[in-house]
């Protein structure tokens, strides 16, 4: 591997075990509380480590090429799992949960996690495919619209908007760093999210969430309750100070704020290592985006580079927004932190990423495949 291959992967394995820790913390008086033992989270979410890294493992292997040739059936496969979450009738292997349907077998698996990564590999590999075309409207941008649209609309449905909006965003990412026309990137740009804004106003919880936003709710004394859980995490963030409160010992996950083992889980951050331990992860995911970047300029492929850029934009941006959530900067998402929030389908797949991204960036010359090292090209 590289040295940025290499110092990827100590980066994700500090993030992953401080993640652990972390939820741990957030999660045991939640878990005795449905008289369960105090570290059941941690031990589902430690199955899921393990399931994870073999899954790294194989992906750091397997070249990335590959993944060209399978992108339409991981789009297929992921569109097939998001339409029975969602039809009448699937009722015994789909789970509702706060009021969406996004997860099958008894919540083991989330499609639309999959969905993402269908996202990464499809779009790359029909730019690479269309080439120069994808400056054209109607044989260029007009089919990575429809299918990455189809796949927004499902999402939609659950309802899970911010799964939509990561869909489009990351499809406009790639399409305006292969070569889209500016003009077509802003023009889908403003109706895909002219879409998404109106079928999030024609949602009650999410235009309560942004009108609590934009109201500052969560600063007032007769707070709603969409606004509570924003309140509550100012509350862990505020008494964190400058080093925190210490390990395991904040207050906040005693019930006072929702869901801090997922959504939330920056906020348990912020309560127990303070300013520091804030600014240690975003470093950190800082340094995981620099990385790939860096992973995507020496890719062996134009497809590989904007696999290797879509991949490390999905994690870091991800994690930014988590973390901007936590401090006020935006409403609500219900986006998790990677590495560190509960969550198996999440941590699985973005240790799947990032197995890719290692791959991506080995230095070993390939012998075989499309773009195998030409042993001619170094003869005068």
């Amino acid at each position: 591997m590289s040295i940025e291959a290499r110092a990827l992967l100590l980066v994700t394995a500090l993030l992953m075990t401080f993640g652990l820790a972390v939820l741990y913390s957030a999660s045991a008086l939640q878990a005795i509380s449905t008289n369960s033992p105090g570290h059941s989270f941690v031990l589902r979410q430690f199955s899921g480590v393990v399931v994870g890294v073999v899954v790294f493992a194989l992906c750091a292997k397997v070249d990335a090429e590959r993944w060209r040739r399978a992108a339409w059936f991981i789009m297929a496969v992921s569109m097939l799992l998001m339409l029975i979450v969602i039809l009448p009738g699937t009722e015994a292997i789909s789970k509702s949960m706060y009021g969406s349907r996004r997860y099958l077998f008894n919540g083991s698996i989330q499609p639309s996690e999959l969905a993402k990564f269908a996202v990464l590999v499809w779009t790359p590999m029909l730019l690479v495919k269309k080439g120069a075309a994808v400056k054209q409207l109607g044989k260029g941008v007009l089919p990575f619209m429809v299918v990455i649209g189809v796949l927004s609309v499902l999402a939609i449905l659950e309802p899970d908007i911010s799964v939509a909006f990561m869909f489009c965003l990351t499809m406009a990412v790639l399409l305006y760093v292969g070569g889209a026309r500016v003009f077509h990137f802003l023009l889908f740009g403003v109706i895909g999210l002219f879409l998404i804004g109106f079928q999030a106003s024609q949602s009650t919880y999410v235009r309560k969430r942004v009108q609590s936003f934009l109201a500052k709710e969560q600063e007032s004394t007769t707070r709603t309750a969409t606004a509570d859980q924003q309140f509550q995490s100012f509350v862990a963030v505020g008494s964190g100070g400058l080093v925190g409160v210490g390990f395991s010992q904040g207050n906040q996950q005693r019930g006072w704020l929702p869901l801090a083992y997922n959504d939330f889980i920056g906020s348990v951050v912020g309560e127990e290592f303070g300013f520091l331990g804030m600014g240690g992860l975003t470093i950190a995911f800082a340094l995981y985006g620099w990385l790939g970047f860096r992973i995507a300029r020496r890719a062996r492929s134009p497809f590989t580079a904007l696999l290797a850029i879509g991949i490390t934009f999905v994690t870091v941006f991800t994690a930014f927004i988590h973390l901007g959530v936590v401090i006020g900067l935006l409403p609500n998402t219900g986006l998790t932190l990677p590495f560190v929030s509960y969550g198996r389908s999440n941590l699985v797949l973005t240790l799947a990423m990032t197995g890719i991204l290692v791959n991506i960036g080995s230095d070993r010359e390939r012998v075989y495949g499309a773009s195998a090292t030409d042993p001619l090209v170094a003869m005068p």
